[in-house]
């Protein structure tokens, strides 16, 4: 393929965003929109107002993912609506912090299936559509640090996070070259959800201890699945990318530092 053809214009692909009336997936939504994609929301619940760019808004489908029957209800909604699906992000996830010694089983089961079962049931639904298309598709994993070095309270998540790693690989290798999946590690991300987990300060601490010194925008998370669905990356399958400010700077450094300030 000549460089020349490569390009960021979705005009006239269909992009699903799970989980993308807020936040994060809203941000995420509306990157698609302004890149002229057709693109369809879904949450467990009707949102108030819809992601929207120049005056072009978002679909959207009540679904609750950790159902196989909803994850296929929600793809066959988007080609119905659009005639075909060319894009999956799998944002919808999320876990509160619990204590792995006493937290129940339900709680674990309930996190595991919104983080790992509701991406895989998603996107085996999305291949069998992509795979049967001209152009073939792309399937994006949104992942976190949690999945490299957990911290205390996410257990659960963590290893949710792990597991929807391993199946973005194990994906990978089954389904190319009609459809390429990648996934995204995201760091600390300032959204309205996040604002109690950076504590009273607004996220000065945890900017700190991030190398960029700061958060996350949703943009910066937006972009990067832009460019993994678009031509310009299109012998990138398989992939864990880092969109995390280069990490967490190590404690022992940090505390280190600390000891030797006047």
């Amino acid at each position: 393929m000549d460089d020349q053809s490569h390009t960021m214009d979705f005009t006239g692909r269909a992009v699903l965003v799970t989980g993308g009336t807020r936040g994060l997936g809203a941000a995420i939504a509306r990157a698609f929109l302004a890149g002229g994609a057709d693109v369809l929301v879904c949450g467990r619940s009707t949102p108030v107002t819809l992601p929207s760019v120049g005056g072009r808004d978002a679909a959207f489908r009540v679904a609750d993912l950790r159902d196989p029957v909803a994850a296929a209800d929600a793809v066959a909604a988007t080609t119905e609506r659009f005639g075909r699906l060319d894009v999956l992000v799998n944002n919808a996830g999320g876990s509160p912090d619990a204590d792995a010694a006493t937290v129940s089983p339900r709680f674990v089961e309930k996190v595991v299936a919104l983080n790992l079962l509701a991406p895989f049931y998603t996107a085996q639904a999305a291949n069998l559509v992509m795979r049967e298309q001209p152009g073939g598709g792309s399937v994006i994993n949104i992942g976190s640090v949690s999945a490299h070095a957990p911290q205390p309270g996410t257990a659960a998540y963590s290893a949710a996070k792990a597991g929807l790693l391993g199946l973005t690989r194990a994906l990978a290798l089954e389904w190319a070259p009609r459809v390429r999946v990648n996934h995204i590690t995201a760091g600390p991300i300032r959204t309205e959800n996040a604002a109690a987990l950076h504590g009273k300060d607004g996220g000065s601490t945890v900017a700190g201890v991030v190398p960029m010194g700061r958060p996350a925008e949703p943009g910066d998370v937006a972009r990067a699945c832009l460019w993994l669905a678009c031509d310009l990356s299109s012998y990138v399958n398989g992939a864990d990318l880092a969109v995390h400010g280069g990490g967490e700077i190590p404690a022992r450094y940090t505390a280190g530092r600390r000891h030797e300030l006047p």
